[in-house]
């Protein structure tokens, strides 16, 4: 079995020369361990080649999972992203109701203050300041609700900080736990 790339090496001159069996027995051999040689390197071309495609379907395979995971993760994210956006706009809300409630309390606290000068009294009387908690917990419908205002009006008026109130944080102590009583 003689490829064609032998018959072009092999000078068939030099083999029709040949002056003895030794030499043609010598070109025979050569011929055929030549045979064997590229039947070999043809084996280990086609084992490369099929390795080669199998690594190629493997890393197809790789990169469809990790396209998979990938689109997974930008799913996850933007749903984060919406999520975050929404606790977002819940906070901005909470805080623009604190906002309105503190300014109303503000605006409270200064109408009972004239109201005390007016009458040469104490500026908070007991009543008033119970008002004012009243106030404060006015929206808050739900046990929920109740407990995080409580937490920000902590937040704001608790004693420890730049402008708590001591006075206002027991009126605002005392309408919690009766309005968690309830």
């Amino acid at each position: 079995m003689i490829s064609r790339d032998m018959e072009n090496k092999i000078n068939w001159n030099e083999v029709e020369r040949a002056k003895s069996e030794e030499e043609l027995r010598n070109m025979k051999l050569w011929l055929f361990q030549e045979n064997i040689r590229l039947q070999n390197e043809r084996s280990e071309l086609e084992s490369m080649r099929d390795k080669f495609i199998q690594e190629k379907v493997r890393f197809r395979d790789e990169m469809d999972a990790l396209n998979h995971r990938m689109v997974l993760e930008q799913k996850r994210l933007r749903e984060e992203n919406l999520f975050f956006d929404k606790k977002l706009a819940i906070l901005k809300d909470g805080f623009r109701k604190l906002e309105e409630d503190k300014q109303r309390l503000e605006q409270e606290k200064r109408r009972l203050e004239q109201a005390g000068r007016n009458q040469r009294e104490k500026p908070q009387t007991l009543g008033q300041g119970e008002d004012i908690a009243n106030v404060l917990f006015r929206s808050a419908g739900n046990p929920l609700a109740l407990r995080k205002r409580y937490r920000d009006l902590l937040k704001i008026f608790h004693p420890d900080n730049f402008c708590g109130d001591a006075e206002l944080m027991q009126y605002i102590n005392r309408e919690f736990q009766r309005r968690r009583e309830e």
